[in-house]
């Protein structure tokens, strides 16, 4: 196809598509002329990624370009991939201070080990959820912190479901697309069906009449 129907196909203009070329983002196309060339649904497939990575994730250009040349490496594997990807997705936070985070640590630590998941200790990953429960503690928040088991068993469950619907695309590519799509709007759809669990709970405990 020409760079016309790419775009088309794909809702990205022709000068971005022509910017992710330039940038190593996407394949060049076969050229059949000095100023002409083709794409195919590999090209297409990769700027769905590109634009998932980008426009989704949040990730910038640069790290764009070094998951896809991990993509692009025969040897890599998708569990490898996977968690590059979603080490990129991250948000930063504040830190606190040592004692406080010192505390947190050694809880997550606990839960890992009770959960008896197979986590590299040294995944930043953990500092993630360190850091959170930490800033819980710092605002007096224990009786919250007092269910993080049961958000880790909720969270099992979620994982397994996400990692079943994705484990059956037969490419690499669109389990990773899925996977940065599903953890980013899952996430945020996750979010919204909670506030609506919680508006219905909070109704029925404390407006029971209603």
């Amino acid at each position: 196809m020409r760079i016309a129907e790419l775009s088309r196909r794909t809702a990205v203009p022709v000068p971005t598509i022509k910017y992710y070329v330039r940038e190593g983002l996407v394949p060049r196309g076969e050229l059949t002329s000095r100023n002409q060339a083709t794409y195919d649904e590999r090209h297409e497939r990769r700027i769905r990624l590109v634009r998932a990575l980008i426009d989704i994730g949040g990730l910038s250009i640069a790290t764009t370009r070094d998951l896809l040349g991990q993509l692009d490496n025969p040897e890599a594997s998708v569990d490898s991939l996977l968690g590059r990807t979603m080490l990129n997705l991250n948000p930063s936070r504040e830190r606190v201070d040592d004692e406080t985070r010192a505390d947190a640590a050694a809880r997550v630590q606990k839960l890992v080990h009770s959960r008896g998941w197979r986590i590299d200790a040294h995944d930043p990953t953990f500092d993630v959820l360190i850091d959170l429960v930490a800033a819980m503690r710092a605002l007096g928040e224990d009786d919250l912190l007092e269910i993080l088991d049961t958000y880790a068993e909720a969270a099992e469950k979620v994982a397994a479901i996400d990692l079943a619907v994705v484990s059956r695309r037969k490419d690499l590519e669109s389990i990773i697309d899925g996977a940065v799509v599903g953890t980013v709007l899952g996430g945020s759809m996750l979010l919204a069906l909670r506030r609506l669990a919680h508006i219905d709970a909070s109704g029925r405990v404390f407006r029971p009449e209603s």
